[in-house]
């Protein structure tokens, strides 16, 4: 006889596959798709607010979005495999030190802001960078050539792109 645990992660494997889930967490800003249903038609209705609260259960995980709506606080609760959501969609993520932030609620203007958790970004996209700076380092250790003239070289290039997303 099959456990309930086995049962719901059985369930769980078969709506994950089709839904696409980012990573997100209590703090968080997040604009999530719900789809509405008026008569026959079918339509997406966007909820964007904070996430303050997410408790994950396997297939009972749920989270909290709560948004200020013509000056009313207006929380709703989704459960994260839902048929109803159709998309989820992070903003920014907020730098924060607890899981759940019910005192948001209490906060009104400024005091209920959240502070942006910073990603460190340059002018560069890094990720395209190293995998041509990997090439080259490939290349160059194969033609003999020491490590310390491909790092002067690529310190150079880096340099000039630089300079010219000044102008």
């Amino acid at each position: 006889m099959k456990n309930i645990e086995e049962i719901n992660k059985s369930i769980l494997k078969k709506i994950s596959e089709g839904k696409k889930l980012p990573e997100f967490f209590a703090g968080d800003s997040v604009k999530v798709g719900v789809r509405i249903y008026e008569g026959k038609r079918e339509r997406i209705q966007y909820f964007e607010g904070v996430c303050i609260a997410k408790k994950n259960r396997n297939i009972n995980s749920s989270f909290t979005v709560r948004k200020i709506s013509f000056g009313e606080g207006v929380e709703r609760t989704f459960s994260l495999y839902s048929p109803i959501i159709g998309s989820i969609k992070v903003i920014r993520s907020g730098k924060v030190r607890r899981a759940k932030l019910y005192y948001l609620r209490d906060r009104k203007g400024k005091s209920a802001r959240i502070v942006e958790k910073i990603k460190k970004r340059i002018g560069i996209d890094i990720s395209e960078k190293i995998s041509e700076n990997q090439a080259e380092i490939k290349s160059a250790t194969t033609e003999n050539k020491s490590k310390k003239d491909i790092d002067t070289k690529i310190n150079l290039e880096s340099k000039e792109e630089l300079i010219k997303e000044k102008k």
